[in-house]
């Protein structure tokens, strides 16, 4: 084949390892699919360092990240290749081989691959080296050599048996299918976009998949009958517990009708042993199902790992799954089609459920602000409790009320982490598609009712209403699409109308594309160069759906990347960051944010000015979150700790210019003040809240929420004023920042009063 130019310069380097470092070194993001198939192989051969040690991890690094392609000669290559490292390295990659079958095109050449694939199979059984099964077998069906199975353990445990069984009966794509979606090595490709497809359209699979399940649900329904001994984590083997799990991600990503039922059972009796023991029967499936909900989210198994996290008596688990369930709820997100769904829970219209117990009655509702919750009544009378005579009489129906408010809670929950995660993308649905599950719905519309949606009245022409407005497709608005003047009229309906939204939205921060971004054209430094606390950043990735490995002082722990995807999977943001040694505590210094976009199965960086609006937007509002809370500018006591490495930093970050979500904390402010007792003591400047009180005047930044006296600007340090907020009516749910300065402002005008020595201390000079 006709290599491209980069890959012809690479080919030289790869093969002559004498040559001397490049100048200009080529750039292997340029080297094509074809290119990587054709330069693999001879990468695979490279030792030793100088120049071709560096093309070899290059190409081996973008093999990682994209999808070769391999044309039928450099499939042969490649298996060649692997057999000629096996006495140096005593292995070889069996999961590259697998995956270049399904990558081949033309199709993989089996009578050329044969001997080559025997040497292989026979080497690795013999050095016990069948670390990844499915591959394995893969190649040896090349070999025709099917009776090295044996040395296969998944054929040894009941569930993935069956799963073995049929792989046995196979092709070498087949398996090799199979194989794509299991664990497979660090050097292989990303999994490919359609594995999964390929795999539903098998009927057998997808048989297989419903009766691993119900067996494994069986599994536990008997261990805890009694019928089966009870060992805490010894309910499936590992080689098991994998069948489960692609069994699941299978049923879920066909979002097949039977599958909730049965995930909820199995989940019941997984999560929680037959004893008292706070132990699990499998603690490994349960896990392995999570992140198959992760992977393909359903709100029905997201809801089911609700209830299995509340019947959990082990605390561990009870954190790992809150972890596990935050990464699943964004994903539903991208599955538009499923990403609504509801029960109705037996909830009446307008999202009211009423029970009659006796003389008193049980009202599950939501409130005002979109709550739902359990009230008693007697008659027309509010009870401010549980009447005694039912708790007495009717203990098991007052249980079971106050778990549906749990459940219910949980579902509502779910679907405003879809909504908003889903803000990034373009998608609508069709107008009686969402008002039947959302609007409509008779538990979803205590959300839709307090966000602002926008429907298409005419081709490319939007209009916005408050909980709705008719029209062919239905999607929520964003003010990133909208008029500065739009944008404020909505802010103000929503703080004049005391509508406290699910998701901060009316006020949601916009970042536009600066002239400094259109300047450096493939990254923004918009958020370069902060100081932030490292352990809080990186909770603050988790928590918000950013995948980043843990830095810290050992070798490779110095560069990190965080990464989202975004918009149904088509967007990739990247927040660059670097660990601080020597720090005292733990702190990281920010870099570049750079994008990537989904094409032909690949990332492929692209410049900012490309970026959809609302990507761009979202991404950003992110990294501008990160530091705006983990940034030691928002510690008051920094500068009292004698930190003096970074303190140039805290001085200027504290009291700088505002961020996009400090300006809109302004913007709300503005809305706010008049309606607190201490308004006439206020004035909000560019930078600043200015209050006047009894003893001096005080500046409180409005970003890190930091204070100066005057006269002087003398820094006063006020660690925290909890409580001081009460009754503060915020149209939207608060990182903490602005209730902290109200609460703050509030101390202040009526400074004369203030009990604490510390404090009283700073002001009295």
């Amino acid at each position: 084949m006709q290599l491209s130019p980069t890959a012809q310069r690479i080919h030289h380097h790869l093969t002559e390892p004498g040559a001397g470092y490049p100048a200009p070194w080529p750039d292997a993001a340029l080297l094509s699919a074809a290119d990587l198939g054709a330069l693999l192989p001879l990468a695979y051969r490279v030792t030793g360092g100088g120049p071709a040690f560096s093309m070899r991890v290059a190409v081996e690094n973008q093999a990682k990240e994209r999808q070769p392609a391999f044309s039928p000669e450099a499939c042969v290559a490649l298996f060649e290749a692997l057999v000629d490292g096996l006495e140096r390295r005593k292995w070889a990659d069996l999961c590259l081989a697998a995956a270049a079958l399904l990558r081949c095109p033309g199709g993989a050449p089996s009578a050329a691959l044969a001997a080559p694939a025997r040497t292989l199979v026979e080497f690795m059984a013999r050095e016990k080296r069948v670390e990844h099964s499915y591959a394995f077998l893969a190649v040896a069906a090349l070999a025709g050599m099917d009776e090295l199975a044996e040395v296969v353990e998944e054929r040894r445990e009941p569930l993935a048996a069956a799963e073995f069984d049929l792989l046995m009966g196979l092709d070498p794509a087949g398996r090799a299918l199979l194989a794509e979606i299991g664990p497979r090595s660090y050097g292989s490709p990303p999994e490919l976009p359609d594995a999964w497809e390929r795999l539903a359209a098998m009927p057998a699979y997808v048989d297989l998949a419903r009766s691993t399940l119900e067996a494994a649900a069986d599994r536990l329904a008997a261990i805890h009958a009694g019928e089966l001994p009870y060992r805490a984590d010894k309910a499936f083997g590992a080689a098991e517990t994998a069948a489960v799990g692609r069994a699941a991600r299978l049923a879920l990503f066909r979002d097949e009708p039977w599958l909730p039922e049965l995930l909820d059972r199995l989940l019941r009796r997984v999560a929680v042993a037959p004893t008292a023991a706070k132990t699990l029967p499998s603690q490994a499936l349960l896990y392995e199902i999570a992140r198959a909900a992760e992977r393909f989210p359903t709100p029905e198994a997201i809801t089911a790992l609700r209830t299995a996290r509340a019947l959990t008596r082990h605390a561990g688990v009870v954190k790992q799954l809150d972890r596990m369930i935050r990464k699943a709820e964004p994903g539903l997100a991208d599955r538009v089609e499923v990403a609504f769904r509801m029960p109705d829970l037996g909830f009446g219209p307008g999202g009211r459920l009423e029970s009659t117990l006796g003389e008193h009655r049980a009202v599950v509702a939501a409130g005002g602000d979109g709550e739902f919750a359990l009230t008693w009544w007697h008659g027309d009378r509010p009870l401010k409790s549980v009447p005694a005579a039912v708790r007495k009489e009717r203990p098991e129906e007052v249980k079971r009320l106050r778990e549906l408010v749990k459940q219910v809670q949980r579902q509502v929950k779910t679907l405003v982490r879809a909504l908003e995660a889903g803000f990034a993308g373009e998608a609508a649905q069709p107008y009686d598609t969402w008002r039947e599950q959302v609007a409509e719905h008779r538990i979803a519309s205590a959300v839709a009712r307090r966000l602002i949606w926008e429907a298409e009245v005419a081709p490319g022409e939007w209009r916005a209403a408050l909980g709705g407005a008719e029209g062919g497709r239905v999607r929520l608005w964003h003010p990133a699409r909208a008029t500065p003047d739009e944008v404020a009229r909505w802010r103000e309906a929503v703080a004049d109308g005391r509508i406290r939204q699910p998701f901060k939205q009316a006020f949601r921060e916009v970042y536009p594309l600066t002239p400094a971004e259109e300047r450096t054209a493939g990254y923004s430094n918009r958020f370069a160069g902060h100081i932030v606390d490292y352990r809080r950043l990186y909770a603050m990735f988790k928590a918000r759906g950013w995948r980043a490995d843990m830095l810290g002082p050992w070798d490779g722990g110095g560069a990190g990347e965080a990464t989202r995807v975004l918009a149904e999977g088509r967007w990739r943001a990247s927040f660059f960051h670097d660990y601080l040694y020597g720090d005292p505590g733990e702190h990281a210094s920010t870099d570049q944010v750079r994008f990537h976009r989904r094409a032909d199965g690949e990332w492929r960086e692209t410049p900012l000015a490309e970026v959809p609006a609302l990507v761009f937007s979202e991404a950003m509002r992110d990294v501008d979150l990160f530091v705006a809370v983990t940034s030691i500018a928002a510690d008051p006591e920094w500068a009292d700790r004698g930190h003096d490495r970074h303190l140039d930093y805290w001085r200027a970050a504290s009291f700088g210019e505002l961020s996009p979500s400090a300006e809109v904390r302004r913007d709300a402010l503005a809305r706010l003040l008049p309606r607190l007792a201490v308004a006439g003591r206020c004035t909000l400047t560019d930078r600043y809240l200015v209050v006047r009180g009894d003893l001096r005047t005080y500046k409180i930044h409005l970003g890190s929420a930091n204070i100066l006296m005057e006269p002087g600007d003398v820094y006063l340090c006020i660690v925290s004023a909890a409580g001081r907020e009460a009754g503060l009516f915020l149209p939207f749910e608060d990182d903490g920042r602005l209730a902290l300065i109200v609460s703050k402002a509030l101390l202040l005008a009526a400074d004369s009063r203030i009990t604490d020595e510390s404090i009283v201390r700073q002001i009295k000079g």
